[in-house]
């Protein structure tokens, strides 16, 4: 599929990414003790920082499929992924929830945290690749020893 991609594709998400970080930098949402702040009632900007996140997603979601059939990068057709809410999901939450809780910031907010000049954040970026080399290696014992696993994602 990824030959399929438009030459701008990998540049253009670089350039998405730079934006990303440079929004969350700029919001002070890339700084650990303002998102402990928030998860301790003490500080309430971070939920509009995800609001206005949400809102410009919704609109995007809900225009984009009636502009045009398909995704002009990729030619992929715009489609929801729809998974169930199961046992892994719900494990999967509380588990990203702790570390978010622990570390004070989210992944994508530890890269930025990183261009701001949040050394200490490897730590937490550490623990993130550690724990999803672990999953990755649980999940992949786990389904080669029961044959009858089905792979949903």
């Amino acid at each position: 599929m990824s030959g399929d991609r438009q030459p701008l594709f990998k540049p253009l998400v670089f350039v998405g990414g730079l934006i990303f970080g440079f929004g969350l930098g700029f919001s002070h949402m890339a700084r650990p003790e303002v998102v402990l702040h928030f998860l301790q009632f003490e500080d309430l900007g971070l939920p509009f920082v995800m609001f206005g996140a949400a809102v410009v997603t919704g609109v995007g979601f809900a225009v984009m499929p009636r502009l045009r059939d398909a995704a002009p990068l990729t030619g992929s057709p715009y489609e929801r992924r729809l998974k169930s809410f199961d046992r892994n999901v719900l494990v999967g939450g509380a588990v990203f929830g702790v570390g978010w809780g622990l570390s004070g910031i989210c992944p994508g907010a530890a890269y930025a945290s990183l261009g701001v000049g949040n050394v200490t954040i490897l730590w937490a970026l550490a623990g993130m690749f550690l724990g999803a080399y672990a999953q990755g290696y649980w999940r992949s014992r786990s389904r080669a020893s029961d044959p009858a696993a089905t792979s949903a994602d």
